[in-house]
């Protein structure tokens, strides 16, 4: 499944690599759109990461802006840094040599955590010089969690922050390849174990610019998933995964890149989306990258940050939507084009972006695995209510059964991308087997069950273990939890089976009002108004029967909610 042979759908082109201009991967249409037929994917037998999303703009155009990054204390917004990709190859180029001097060579695994910042960018750029893999983490992980994917990984570095060093240092002994820490801070003289991030690089003399000439099929990155079906598994990918995103993302964000784009998301850069799904293409199409390490979420910094920094294209998660939707949106803020993917969205979402920007919010789906496989672009074409969107050009994507068998259209059954594909993982690190039943007959099992119309549009139902059996039926949260999602009060819905012995299961609503000050009284009719709701928009067979309040709910770094440890509480 790794080896890609002249004879199938990955064929050598010389129009893609290396071209200053980076010309998009879709055909256009004379006034721009992009065109949604179906395409052959042309990806050079040679690509490389750094050259893709850096060299070849520093080679020409080097004082081009690429990174504006915003400082962030307790004081607010600080003075933005602006970065060129003369500055980005520079310090890339020295930080890899310094890495090759400590001994870090092709196939080795370097780790880095931090929040958004220029330092993340140029470790990319760094792992894809020397050939290493990066392996991005979250800042967020616990100490246990951290030692489990350094220790998986073999990571034999780490770049992170003062504030990460004590979870470091709690688990030494655990890690045992880990064999140095580059701190991006001040380190006291005490810290003899310590490397200085940003005084190693100045210190190391400019020396020969560093390529390689790598295979597209040649390890690049190692994305842990998130743990929602067992425990994080790294997925493996190779520098391809850039090209496999970009369809996906000129139709999401609207013929993407536009002359006056700049691009920025809350997502943490350690996560896929936050990392293929904006920050990377930003880079590789020369639109301005926005990043900023907002410490903890909050919807009005957010809209301030838009506002500041003109901001028009974002990659915004359902949880973040749905935050920034229940807060005032400055004057004078501009957005052309939102994407969101991790949860459905539902019809109260989509009418929030028509109303408040004039903009159809464009819906992606895909996994840790093999991402943005599925997506609507709405300025091109309608998408029903409720579908997510038709196959990106480029994929074949059907329903399939325990056999990878195609579905006729309107079943339920897994949702199957044909393999292979730029944007799939290579493997699992140390899992072959896992790898192995990853795949069935020709097609990448997502895990994810949905329905396929007629007209080629999917829908998403839920996880293959969200799925609730009650009084015979199988239903998924999704569907019921958007409309729950559409009445003003509910800012968060999830929808769990719990133990019934009448129907097995028992449909569960866990809720989080947007007003907390409702009085008891005042929620009892809330929460009877919405059965009601559920009743009469969907089903009585979808209807919660059980309803709870609570100030927020379990997620997961990247913002899904943990259904799974709400199943568990019961």
């Amino acid at each position: 499944m790794t080896s890609h042979k002249k004879d199938n759908i990955l064929k050598t082109s010389p129009g893609i690599a290396g071209l200053p201009s980076a010309p998009p991967i879709l055909p256009r249409t004379p006034d721009g759109q992009v065109s949604l037929a179906p395409f052959d994917w042309q990806v050079p037998e040679r690509f490389n990461i750094a050259e893709a999303i850096c060299d070849k703009w520093a080679d020409t155009c080097p004082e081009k802006r690429a990174l504006i990054h915003v400082p962030v204390n307790q004081a607010g917004f600080q003075a933005a840094e602006s970065w060129s990709y003369g500055a980005l190859a520079d310090y890339s180029n020295r930080l890899a040599h310094l890495f090759r001097e400590y001994g870090i060579s092709k196939g080795d695994r370097i780790a880095v955590m931090l929040p958004q910042s220029p330092a993340v960018i140029l470790m990319h750029l760094a792992a894809a010089r020397l050939g290493a893999i990066l392996v991005p983490l979250f800042v967020l992980f616990g100490p246990d969690a951290l030692a489990y994917r350094l220790s998986d990984s073999g990571a034999r570095l780490i770049v992170t922050d003062a504030e990460n060093i004590k979870k470091l240092d709690e688990i030494a002994d655990r890690l045992p390849d880990l064999t140095a820490i580059w701190c991006v801070e001040a380190t006291p003289p005490s810290a003899s174990h310590l490397r200085s991030f940003w005084d190693d690089i100045k210190q190391q003399a400019p020396t020969q610019m560093m390529r390689n000439d790598s295979l597209a099929d040649e390890p690049a990155i190692m994305i842990y998933t998130s743990g929602t079906t067992g425990a994080p598994k790294g997925a493996l990918h190779a520098h391809r995964i850039l090209l496999g995103h970009l369809p996906s993302l000129e139709c999401g964000y609207d013929s993407f890149p536009h002359p006056d784009d700049k691009g920025w998301t809350p997502a943490d850069w350690a996560w896929i989306g936050g990392m293929m799904d904006l920050a990377l293409p930003c880079l590789y199409f020369g639109v301005p990258l926005v990043s900023c390490a907002l410490r903890k979420f909050d919807p009005e910094a957010a809209w301030e940050l838009v506002r500041l920094q003109e901001i028009g294209v974002m990659f915004l998660p359902p949880t973040a939507l749905k935050l920034m939707r229940a807060a005032p949106v400055p004057e004078h803020v501009s957005v052309r084009s939102i994407i969101s993917g991790g949860e459905a969205l539902g019809e109260e979402l989509l009418d929030w972006g028509r109303q408040t920007f004039g903009i159809t919010i464009n819906e992606i789906y895909g996994q840790t695995e093999c991402n943005l496989v599925i997506g609507s672009c709405r300025s091109v074409e309608a998408t029903p209510a409720l579908m997510m969107g038709r196959p990106i050009p480029g994929h074949i994507i059907h329903i399939i059964d325990q056999d990878g068998h195609p579905l006729p259209a309107g079943t339920v059954g897994e949702i199957g991308v044909k393999s292979p594909h730029p944007v799939m993982f290579l493997h699992y690190w140390g899992r072959a087997e896992q790898t192995a039943a990853k795949f069935i007959n020709g097609y990448l099992k997502t895990g994810d069950l949905g329905i396929c119309d007629t007209e080629g549009y999917f829908r998403f139902v839920a996880r293959d273990d969200d799925i609730i059996t009650s009084s015979g039926y199988r239903i998924g949260p999704t569907e019921i939890e958007n409309c729950l999602m559409s009445h003003p009060q509910i800012l968060m819905a999830a929808i769990i089976g719990v133990p019934c012995p009448e129907r097995t299961e028992a449909i569960k609503a866990i809720l989080v009002l947007q007003d907390k000050t409702l009085c008891y009284a005042e929620r009892q009719s809330l929460g009877e108004a919405l059965i009601l709701q559920v009743k009469e928009r969907l089903s009585p067979h979808l209807a919660p029967r059980i309803i709870e309040w609570r100030d927020s709910l379990p997620l997961t770094a990247t913002g899904k909610i943990m259904r799974r440890t709400l199943r568990d509480e019961h």
